[in-house]
C-alpha cells in the first residue's frame, strides 16, 4: 500500500504552496521538494528565489522537471514530499509536445510506487473564461483531467482560496 497522498487545489498566488509547505513542516519528518519547474527566464527565476525564502532550510531538493519515477520511488518511507507543482510538470510535457495520457499514467504510477507521504500542489484553472486560443485551451482542459486523477488518487484534497483552505476530501493530515 502506497503512503498517503494529499493534493492542495487553488488558483494562481492563492496560498496553496505556501499551505502545503505548513503540512509538510508540521509533519516532523524529512522533508523533500520535488521542484518541476524550469527556469526559462528572469520572472521564472525570480519567482523561485521567492519559494526558496518562503521555505528556508531544511529540505532535500530534486529538480526535475518531467520524470516522477526519477524522485518519488526512491524517496525514504518516513519522509514527506511536496511536488510544486503538477501544473508546471505538466506544462513542460505539454510544451515538449508529449503524450499527456501517457505521461499522467507514468506519474499516478509513481505515485503508487511513493514510500513517501506526498503533497501535490496543483492549480484549478477551469474558473475562468474559455481561452481564446488552441494551446491554451488544450492546456485548460488537460489541466482538469489530470486534477480529476491526481483528486481520485488522493486520500485528502483541500482547495485554498485566498490562503484560506476548505477540504474537499478526507481530513488534513
Amino acid at each position: 500500500m502506497s503512503a498517503a497522498v494529499t493534493l492542495i487545489l487553488g488558483g494562481a498566488a492563492s496560498g496553496k504552496s505556501a499551505f502545503a509547505e505548513n503540512i509538510c513542516t508540521s509533519a516532523d519528518k524529512p522533508r523533500v521538494y520535488w521542484a518541476t519547474s524550469q527556469i526559462l527566464d528572469q520572472e521564472m527565476r525570480a519567482k523561485v528565489t521567492k519559494h526558496l525564502a518562503q521555505r528556508g532550510s531544511g529540505w532535500t531538493t530534486h529538480e526535475e522537471p518531467l520524470e516522477a519515477s526519477r524522485v518519488l520511488p526512491d524517496l525514504p518511507a518516513d519522509a514527506i514530499c511536496l511536488m510544486d507543482c503538477a501544473t508546471m510538470w505538466l506544462t513542460n510535457h505539454l510544451l515538449a509536445e508529449h503524450d499527456l495520457e501517457a505521461e499522467t499514467q507514468n506519474l499516478l504510477q509513481a505515485i503508487d510506487a511513493c514510500p513517501a507521504e506526498l503533497v501535490i500542489v496543483s492549480n484549478e484553472t477551469g474558473l475562468g473564461i474559455v481561452p481564446e486560443n488552441a494551446l491554451a485551451r488544450r492546456f485548460r482542459e488537460a489541466q482538469g483531467r489530470l486534477n480529476i486523477a491526481l483528486a481520485a488518487r488522493a486520500d485528502t484534497v483541500v482547495q485554498v482560496t485566498a490562503g484560506l483552505p476548505l477540504v474537499l476530501k478526507g481530513t488534513l493530515p
